[in-house]
């Protein structure tokens, strides 16, 4: 394979800036030409009230679960604003996977991720390392999330017998200027786009409308390629791991298999 089997490709990224640097500079050193345009935002819950009442008890917890990094800048930013020092101390931590760790060493220096899945990192991977290492039964959960996540963790912990507090601490929403910024985007030629939620899926469908169907693009995940496919969006790969190494090595394949041709 060559040392740069993305050369001149233009890679749409669909990121926020703060979690496009690594995904970038990795397509950059082979050979593509990226393109930025974030299709999400983050801000405050409509009613903080809830999110602000498990910060108020978070040591009285016994599991905080993340399973996003997006959830834990929430959590870090809410103590933040309560005057409350970067440190999660009492409750066990669990992490949905490499990414949401890390974000959690960055916010949270020196706290110990006490579970997190060996593969499919997912909702699905995360209740599955709740089963291998045992259902915290009778036991106080927290889980802040997305006002877009789904239910699956939360419901499977309670199915086992877990009191699973699952609050709202951050909302997706479209950033202002996305449709004009895809639309100068893409008047130059796209050669693949990089999704990595369902919420970017759903922006980026409704901004681009027609033209979206026929741009090819990789998803990070078969909930993300389930979203764009209910889209009509063209899904030419699915990352093996839901992680940027992961949705990289798809968009090779993607150009390896001779699925596309240069413009």
């Amino acid at each position: 394979m060559s040392d740069a089997p993305l050369a001149g490709r233009r890679v749409l990224v669909t990121r926020r800036p703060e979690q496009t640097s690594s995904l970038a500079a990795r397509l950059a050193e082979l050979g593509a030409i990226v393109v930025s345009v974030p299709a999400i935002a983050i801000t405050s819950p409509e009613d903080p009230a809830p999110f602000d009442a498990a910060l108020a008890r978070i040591e009285g917890y016994d599991w905080i679960i993340f399973a996003s990094g997006n959830a834990v800048n929430a959590v870090a930013d809410g103590l933040a604003a309560r005057g409350r020092q970067p440190a999660l101390v009492g409750p066990a931590i669990a992490s949905v996977g490499p990414a949401t760790t890390r974000a959690l060493a960055a916010r949270f220096p020196g706290c110990a991720v006490e579970l997190q899945p060996t593969a499919d990192f997912r909702a699905e991977g995360l209740l599955m390392a709740f089963a291998e290492r045992g259902w915290p039964r009778d036991q106080n959960c927290l889980i802040p999330h997305g006002d877009r996540a789904r239910d699956i963790v939360a419901a499977g912990l309670r199915e086992r017998g877990a009191r699973v507090d699952a609050v709202v601490a951050y909302r997706t929403v479209v950033p202002d200027g996305f449709a004009d910024a895809l639309a100068n985007a893409q008047r130059d030629r796209i050669d693949l786009a990089l999704f990595a939620s369902p919420s970017a899926v759903e922006s980026f469908a409704s901004a681009a409308g027609e033209t979206a169907r026929v741009l090819p693009i990789v998803a990070i995940g078969p909930i993300t390629a389930e979203a764009a496919r209910a889209t009509g969006l063209t899904v030419l790969a699915v990352a093996e791991s839901s992680t940027v190494d992961g949705l990289v090595k798809a968009a090779i394949r993607c150009f390896a298999a001779s699925a596309l041709t240069p413009g």
